[in-house]
Formats: C-alpha cells, sequence, structure tokens
C-alpha cells in the first residue's frame, strides 16, 4: 500500500543551517499495516509524512501508494489517496462550521462540487450513527459548532472525517500529544477501532514509546532520515520498553538521550 524507495529529503542546502532530514529512507506497508513511528528530534518523523503528503518536494526517491507513483502530485491531488490527522487539535476542522458541515465536507472531498450545496436527512442520519460510534454524546450536537468542542472531541471527530471516505493511508502525526493522559487514551482507543474495522493502512507518529509498542502490529524507529528498527509479529508482542531501548542502543551504538521520549 505505501512504499518508500531511497527517499532524501535537504533543508537549506549548501548554508550553515544544511539539515539532512532524510537519507534514503526505504519503507514497504503492506495493506492493513498499522506501523508505529518513533524517533528522537530531527529524527525525520514528521518529515516522512510531509514527504508522504506531498507538503513539499523530496529532492531524490519515489513514493508509491497502492501501486501509483505520486512522487511528481502536489499535496492537493495526494489528498484523494490520504487521510490526515496533525498534532494541534485546531487542525483538521473548521472552527465556525458546524459538526455536520465539517463531516459534509469530508464526504465531499475528492467529488465534484456545485453551487447547490446541502446536508440532506440522508446524510444527518448517516452521521448521528457515525457520531454514536466515538460515545462522546456529539451526535446529539449535529448544529453545534466546533469550536465549542474539546480538544479531544475535536480530534475524535479529525479521525472520523480523515476516515470518513476509506484512505488508501492514514497519517496520525503525533495526534494525541497534546491531550492529557485520559483523553489520549480515548483517542487511541477510538483510532485502533476504526483503523481495525475500516481494515486501513496506518502510519501513527509519537514520542511515546509505551503506545508505540501497544498499538499497531509494526513498530518502526528512526534515527537521522534513516530506519533503525523495524519490529513486528511475536517480536513486537513481546516487546518492551526496556527492550526496546536495549535494541536502539544495539543499532545505533549509543544510549537513547532523549527527554521527551524518556519522560513519555
Amino acid at each position: 500500500m505505501l512504499q518508500l524507495h531511497n527517499v532524501h529529503k535537504t533543508f537549506n542546502a549548501n548554508s550553515v543551517n544544511e539539515k539532512h532530514a532524510l537519507n534514503g529512507l526505504n519503507l514497504h506497508l503492506n495493506a492493513g499495516d498499522f506501523a508505529t513511528v518513533i524517533g528522537g528530534n530531527g529524527a525525520g518523523k514528521s518529515t516522512m509524512l510531509n514527504a508522504i503528503s506531498g507538503v513539499w518536494p523530496i529532492d531524490q526517491g519515489q513514493i508509491l501508494i497502492d501501486g501509483e507513483n505520486v512522487t511528481k502530485l502536489p499535496e492537493y491531488k495526494r489528498a484523494t489517496y490520504l487521510g490526515r490527522v496533525f498534532q494541534d487539535p485546531m487542525l483538521g476542522t473548521a472552527t465556525n462550521m458546524e459538526i455536520q458541515e465539517n463531516l459534509a465536507l469530508a464526504l465531499r472531498r475528492g467529488k465534484r462540487r456545485t453551487l447547490r450545496w446541502r446536508i440532506t436527512h440522508q446524510e444527518r442520519d448517516q452521521y448521528r450513527e457515525l457520531l454514536k460510534t466515538l460515545d462522546l454524546g456529539l451526535e446529539n450536537r449535529l448544529t453545534s459548532k466546533v469550536g465549542l468542542l474539546s480538544g479531544g472531541q475535536r480530534q475524535a471527530l479529525t479521525l472520523l472525517m480523515a476516515t470518513l471516505t476509506r484512505p488508501k493511508l492514514l497519517l496520525l502525526d503525533e495526534h494525541t500529544a497534546a491531550l492529557d493522559p485520559k483523553t489520549a487514551a480515548k483517542v487511541l482507543e477510538i483510532s485502533d477501532r476504526i483503523i481495525a474495522e475500516n481494515q486501513l493502512t496506518a502510519l501513527m507518529v509519537t514520542h511515546n514509546m509505551r503506545d508505540a509498542i501497544k498499538h499497531g502490529n509494526r513498530l518502526i524507529m528512526l534515527k537521522d532520515g534513516q530506519i533503525i528498527l523495524d519490529i513486528s509479529g511475536e517480536e513486537k508482542k513481546n516487546l518492551t520498553v526496556e527492550n526496546l531501548l536495549a535494541k536502539f542502543a544495539i543499532v545505533a551504538g549509543e544510549e537513547l538521550a532523549n527527554d521527551r521520549m524518556l519522560l513519555s
């Protein structure tokens, strides 16, 4: 479902601020894979998601989604393949629009639009049933402005919007980092269920090692723009934070020294 072949990206080339963010990155995800991505600051996690999304062009390499070469496609054309949830709950939704209007926008994404735009009774019934699955009481607030929702409610709604049309690939970019622990756990639970029920292929970036171990069927660790660990199957099921730190030390030749990951 996703193939990255020898992907390179350098920022501020030929300057004192030159940064090689991705260094020959190679990654292959099968359909239905749910891979968690972990690594320290500057490891290339968000840069990888931005490369997949087409936020900016890569310097070298190829990106394929479901067998289609999207390397040269602009961001708006790749949107038909992708769903994405960002770290900031304020992104991904239109604050001044109603919940039902946000869902309608998501449902119509990539489709031909006309000046006649309305939400049908059938759509409202569909939205209520979908919102019930979140177990947050939003099914009774279809006409509420999204700006009135809590951060957790907005992230849950954004998840629903990002997966409404079953994207080829779901990108979760530290989507629980700005939430309190209890709310983050609820959003992760919803993420697991939506991914499983829709049999989606997903990449979830996180700084939390426990979350990376607990969720998904693969764990990928990045360092200096390259994959240094790719753990799946029984090895991932039996993985602990201590094991992960030990594996990092072996392949990286140094101990992990990232406060945000260690404190998480």
